[in-house]
């Protein structure tokens, strides 16, 4: 029988993900040097994989614990874009079917804009109910951001398909009657959590990139509505927008 080439060696490693496999052993003798490479990448990849699955677990805990109580329907709940001079804040509610194993789930911002496209089509696949709710740069200006976070939070709640029975909130607690738990950092601690961070980040980007096309000066492609150089220049030389919110600091002093 012919010895296999090192690129067929490479596609079939990809297909291997039991350390047991019996192909294994018999590339570990090979000497030649790009199948030593290629075990090498393999290994690695296997430990990296280890590490997500251990991640992960710890993630679930809280979701694991709403479950022992009872709880069947449980919603992870976070917000995107408290910071920025312009645009909305975003929130996500995300619950999640019980079957989910979605790996590299994280805070949103830990992310490149690659993974969290990625993940939002994992999520997507695996979420028994996804809603988003924003709230409008004018509405911050009227209630303050800490508030229209809230608004928001509960619009993406009211957007469900499914009642939740229980929420799980990034650092936020919610006048709304339903059994919660406020988590600080939850986006990376909470799979649920998380999910709804990744959601909320991608939408409201897209959110912002879009506008930003009408006004490329801004950068908002690229800064989503953050105060960098580029975007406090054009507010010198053009002006601010129906979008900024002007009762952040330095629009607020023009």
């Amino acid at each position: 029988m012919d010895k296999l080439s090192i690129s067929e060696i490479k596609m079939i490693l990809k297909t291997i993900t039991s350390e047991n496999d019996p192909r294994l052993s018999e590339f570990e003798q090979d000497q030649r040097k790009g199948v030593q490479s290629a075990m090498a990448q393999w290994q690695k990849q296997q430990a990296k994989q280890v590490k997500l699955a251990e991640k992960y677990q710890e993630m679930s805990v809280f979701e694991e614990e709403k479950k022992a109580q009872g709880f069947q329907a449980i919603c992870g709940i976070d917000e995107v874009g408290r910071g920025p001079l312009a645009g909305p804040v975003v929130a996500a509610a995300v619950i999640l079917n019980d079957t989910h194993k979605i790996l590299g789930l994280n805070d949103s911002k830990q992310l490149s804009v690659h993974k969290r496209e990625e993940l939002v089509t994992e999520i997507r696949k695996n979420a028994r109910a996804i809603g988003i709710g924003e709230a409008t740069a004018e509405e911050i200006d009227q209630l303050n951001i800490y508030q229209a976070t809230k608004v928001a939070m509960q619009r993406a709640i009211d957007q469900l398909m499914i009642t939740p029975d229980c929420l799980l909130i990034d650092a936020m607690v919610l006048d709304n009657g339903l059994p919660q738990e406020k988590i600080i950092k939850g986006d990376a601690r909470s799979v649920s959590i998380a999910a709804a961070s990744i959601i909320a980040k991608v939408y409201r980007d897209e959110w912002m990139t879009t506008y930003g096309e009408e006004y490329p000066a801004y950068g908002f492609s690229k800064n989503a509505g953050y105060g960098t150089k580029e975007h406090l220049k054009a507010i010198e030389t053009y002006g601010i927008l129906p979008i900024h919110r002007k009762t952040f600091a330095p629009i607020k002093n023009k």
